[in-house]
Order: C-alpha cells, then structure tokens, then sequence
C-alpha cells in the first residue's frame, strides 16, 4: 500500500481552519514522498462499480472486486472500520479490519482522509443490516485529497459557491448527482427517438458571418487566420435549412448557442439547442413529433409521465394537451375583449396600470407581446400549444393562409415558460427576402443573402422546431432554475 508512519495524525479537526487543514494534509504528501510513495497514481484497477458490485453479490462468494472512490464517510470501529466510497453510480459500503488486512496495513490506512481517493479489493457479504459491503483484502491510496469537503449535513448552501465549485456540489449534494446524470439521459434518449424516426444527425458551423436564425444580441470574435470579425452562432436555423435544400430531409443538431443577453432564472448567455427540420411536413407535424418526444422522455428517464416541481406543484404529461390562440390568451389575461381595437397608446396605459414595463416607444406587436410574456406565459403551467402568432415575431415562418397578419406556427409551453417553438417553415425565396427586410430595416448588410440563394435552389415545405434543452431539463427534473441544470453556468469572474 504505503509505507509505515508516512502520515501524521488522523481524523480533521472540525475546529481546524480550512488552510490549517490543507497545511496539515500537505504534511502528510510531503512525508508521503519522503517515504518514497506517491498517492497520484497513474492508474487503479477497476473491475465493478458500487451499483455493478450489488448486483453481482452472491452469499457466500469468494470471487474478488475491486472497487474504487472517494471516502466520503468514515466510522472508526476501533478494529475495524466502515467507510462507504463514491463512484460514478452511488455509494459502497467497505469494511477494514485488521484481521483482514494487518496491523500495520490497518495503521495506515487509518490515517487517511475523508475526500481521498482509493482503490479497494476484496470479497463481498453482507451486514447484519442486509447492507452488501466488500470485505476489504488490499486498500491503495491513488490520489490524496488536500482540502476538506464541505460539511457532511450542511453541504454547499451558497448559490456563488454551488455555481463556481460545481464539482463539490456534485460529491455532496445527491440531488445535484442525479440531476447531472439525468440530463445526459434526456440528450441520449432525444437522439434515439429521432434516429427510431429516421433523423440525420449533422454538426454545423458555431462561427458565423452573419448572426441569423433568431432575433438576439449576438458575441462577437475576431477570426485572425481571415482577419474578419465573426459572431457565436445565436441559432442553429440557417444552416439546418440548407441541408433540406441539399436533400436531406430529416436533420437535427443539438449544440451550443450564444446569446448576449441577460441572465436570469430561465435564461443564461451560453445555452444547449436541439434544432429540427422535417420535409413535407409543416407546424402540425412538429406538434405531434414534440408531444411524443417529451412522452418517450418522461417514460423513459423518469418512469412517469407526473412531474413535481421544486415547489411540491405538479404537472401532468400524459393528458391531453391544451391548443389555445396566442390573441385569445391575451384578451382572457388583460380582460379586455376589445384588446386588439386599441390604439397603441392606450395599451400602453393598460399595460402601466398591470406594471408591465413597456418601451413607450415599442411598436403595436411588441407591445402585446410584454403583454403575453407578463401576464400569460408564467401562467402555462401545464403543457400548451399556442397557436397563430402575429407575423412580427418571426420572419422564418408561413404566413397563415387565412389570415396573412398570422404565422402558422405553436410555441409550446409548460412550466410558464416556452419549450419549443415550431413553424411551417418559409420556403418562398421572395417572401423570405421581404419579411428579412423589414426585420432588419437600414441595416441591410446583416441580410443573408447565401440563405436566399439557397432558397431560390427550391426548399420543400418543412416542419421545424426548436427545443431549449437547459429548458427541458428544468422541466423534467423538477429544478427551481436553469443554473441548476448547466453544470457550469456563466458567472462574472470571482475576485482574487
């Protein structure tokens, strides 16, 4: 293992200030390599994880596992100890006595520390409270934790603190553990239920010339090699688009996306997109594929189609799902039937007496919009599917063939808060350069013009929707905010 007598004392003092602790624990590797043993080691062997070693245990077995972990408990027995070590899958129990290891190999192993990192082999058994443990015959110690861990019942309670030192918040808080595992989960299950749908999976570009797709503030960088400013991709549309008129008629992409805006509870600047393009299909295609799509989630990760919120509230899945007009929501939350009869002015003075804080200078569609963010969607608790949206707020999509000032389009809403927006996509080349012109205004340099082109190749009529998967994730696992799901959120730098 390691040699006799090369550590100090045994357990921290929970007095000991933390740099105390460290000094203390560097003693201990110094004396280490005095000895000549290094605790980094290259490599340990593994041959069962802690849930694989309870479901390979046989009474009365004495086939070996190695096992390997953090200590993150330890209760000294005098003769023996239990310690329970954490892998990727959970916790294991060990139990080290010196009968089974002798007395020098038990002395040091006592001086050990909750947090290091070790390898363990032996046999299994179980407690006299049906706990299967491993019976341990050799301990190695590969790799020596030199600050503590947080407090066993108190944890990481400081929202800086989780945030920053995600991997801490990962070894003590369990919740944090499954929630991390469960959203690698959902990615894997939403490609196998688009692959069972015969989707084609393709990567493109992050860096764009032109920031397109969606309506936000982009990031912008400078590309040396071409020496020409670029921007983080604000949506994965564009392009996506450009492989339908290549000829593919069922593509995906799941990537990262940049947005520089705010940050709040349901937003954060650097995000996860699965963006989706269907051919010969429209928006009516789309609402059937998402509502099956989260289904197959719910069933498949979660086992139930019931999901709790962090606030103990619950949303049902598997019932039927809402179809609403996004006009008739907002005449239902302002209570006014003659809504959309009203000057702008005057609804900017209904939207004061409702505190909803407007532009005054916000044109007539955006105006109804803050209506709609302020007053409606917090209120879609349960899944919606809101239909026919003004043309304004989106340039990519159909107009509705009844009503031109309509899109045919749903945003689909659960938890008060968008999950996916899904359009009959525009195909039309002449139309798609009109709507991108009004959008952009003046600023006619930030038109796409290789996306026009590839329209006028032809573009079969399409489906497509977007889905935030920090969002979904949220959703399914019952988080409080979108920080809780992105394993590294975007934080201002920490002072030094």
């Amino acid at each position: 293992m390691f040699p006799l007598g090369c550590f100090i004392m045994h357990p921290d003092n929970n007095d000991l200030h933390t740099s105390n602790i460290f000094a203390v624990r560097k003693m201990k590797l110094d004396q280490m390599r005095i000895q000549g043993f290094d605790p980094f080691r290259q490599n340990c062997s593994q041959t069962h994880t802690s849930t694989q070693v309870i479901d390979a245990y046989r009474d009365n077995s004495d086939q070996l596992f190695s096992v390997a972990g953090r200590i993150v408990i330890y209760r000294d027995m005098g003769k023996a100890t239990f310690i329970k070590l954490l892998d990727r899958d959970g916790k294991i129990q060990i139990y080290i006595s010196k009968n089974d290891i002798g007395e020098s190999a038990y002395a040091e192993f006592k001086k050990l520390d909750i947090g290091d990192i070790i390898g363990v082999t032996g046999p299994l058994f179980k407690t006299k409270t049906e706990e299967i443990t491993v019976r341990a015959k050799s301990i190695i110690l590969v790799s020596k934790s030199l600050r503590p861990l947080p407090e066993k019942w108190h944890g990481l309670t400081h929202d800086d603190q989780i945030y920053r030192q995600r991997y801490l918040d990962l070894i003590v808080n369990q919740q944090s553990r499954e929630r991390a595992f469960k959203r690698t989960q959902i990615i894997k299950e939403i490609r196998r239920f688009l692959w069972n749908r015969e989707y084609t999976e393709v990567e493109t570009p992050m860096l764009h010339h032109i920031a397109g797709g969606a309506a936000a503030k982009p990031f912008i960088t400078h590309m040396h090699a071409l020496d020409h400013d670029f921007y983080l991709r604000i949506a994965l549309e564009l392009y996506l688009k450009r492989m339908l008129v290549a000829g593919f008629d069922r593509v995906f992409e799941i990537g990262r996306v940049f947005r520089n805006e705010g940050l709040s509870r349901k937003h954060n600047p650097e995000f996860t997109m699965i963006e989706l393009y269907q051919a010969y299909t429209d928006h009516s295609g789309m609402m059937e594929l998402v509502q099956s799509l989260i289904l197959h989630l719910a069933t498949t990760v979660l086992g139930t189609t019931t999901i709790t919120r962090y606030d103990g509230v619950k949303i049902e899945l598997g019932g039927e799902w809402r179809k609403a007009h996004y006009a008739d929501l907002v005449i239902e939350a302002i209570g006014d039937p003659l809504w959309f009869y009203k000057s702008r002015e005057e609804k900017l003075q209904i939207c004061q007496q409702y505190a909803i804080e407007v532009d005054p200078h916000a044109e007539d569609f955006e105006v109804t919009n803050a209506v709609y963010s302020k007053l409606v969607e917090p209120n879609l608790i349960n899944p919606t599917f809101v239909l026919q949206l003004p043309k304004e707020l989106c340039p990519l999509a159909k107009l509705n063939q009844n009503n031109p000032k309509l899109l045919d389009v749903f945003e689909l809403c659960i938890n008060g808060q968008e999950i996916a927006p899904a359009y009959s996509e525009q195909n039309d080349p002449f139309i798609q350069r009109q709507m991108f012109e009004t959008q952009i205004g003046e600023d006619i340099q930030n038109l796409d013009n290789d996306f026009l082109l590839a329209l006028e190749y032809g573009m079969p009529p399409a489906g497509g929707m977007g889905i935030g998967i920090d969002r979904l994730v949220v959703l399914l696992t019952g988080a409080e905010s979108i920080r809780d799901v992105i394993l590294f959120p975007s934080l201002r730098p920490e002072r030094e």
